[in-house]
């Protein structure tokens, strides 16, 4: 089966900064991949091309075999790095939006999810704690039937509580078929839902490897060789 992602001598630049350089990278279906790098690496960058809000400077980006655009928003589910849904919305509003933006949108697993939040579904979004207007965004985004997700920090300022319920939300909606990337510089939070991790550097690939081949190779986690390789 043909890659979910992937990347060729990629680059984009933004004036005199270079945010990516020549990054060739894959991903594979039904793969949770850790997209690692300190700030400032290029993570939302790449994101941002793999969802087609951004245009490369040169190289080229596939998702599915396509290149960015309508067809592949239709397979790609995205949560940015800082909440962007109406605050007027209540829960009840933002499934319907979902539901009209997109055709694979499962308002009903949307809705059991919300059920054991216990959240009123009227209840407005900018009434809700940060950690649940966290909780019911990614609830959207996975109650997607895509073929890829793309995660941008999900699980940055909030609680070790609210960061077990996103990760396993993550972990229990998505096929064999999809692939989900997870930005983010708190490895060692994320670690254990990882099977391959990409490390950026500058605007660099650094590594692309399995997480088992990492504890094999090197004889320790995830968070420890990165620790390593990205120590001040």
């Amino acid at each position: 089966m043909d890659n979910v992602l992937e990347c060729r001598d990629l680059s984009k630049r933004f004036g005199a900064v270079q945010a990516l350089e020549g990054v060739t990278l894959h991903v594979a279906p039904g793969r949770v991949v850790g997209l690692l790098g300190p700030n400032g690496s290029g993570k939302t960058t790449l994101i941002k091309l793999a969802n087609g809000l951004l245009t490369p400077s040169a190289g080229e980006i596939r998702i599915c075999g396509a290149l960015p655009g309508k067809e592949t928003k239709a397979v790609v589910s995205y949560l940015p790095d800082r909440p962007t849904l109406p605050e007027w919305m209540s829960a009840e509003q933002l499934m319907d939006f979902f539901a009209d933006f997109y055709a694979d949108f499962d308002r009903e697993r949307a809705g059991d999810m919300l059920a054991r939040l216990g959240l009123h579904p009227k209840m407005r979004y900018g009434q809700m704690s940060k950690g649940t207007r966290e909780k019911i965004q990614l609830i959207l985004v996975m109650s997607r039937r895509a073929r890829l997700y793309l995660l941008d920090e999900p699980i940055g300022g909030v609680d070790p509580a609210t960061r077990d319920y996103i990760l396993d939300t993550i972990i229990r909606n998505y096929d064999e078929n999809a692939s989900v990337v997870i930005s983010t510089h708190l490895i060692s939070e994320v670690e254990n839902v990882l099977d391959d991790v990409i490390f950026l550097r500058e605007g660099r690939v650094t590594m692309q490897a399995s997480v088992d081949d990492i504890r094999a190779q090197y004889g320790k986690s995830v968070d420890a060789l990165f620790r390593e390789v990205f120590k001040c």
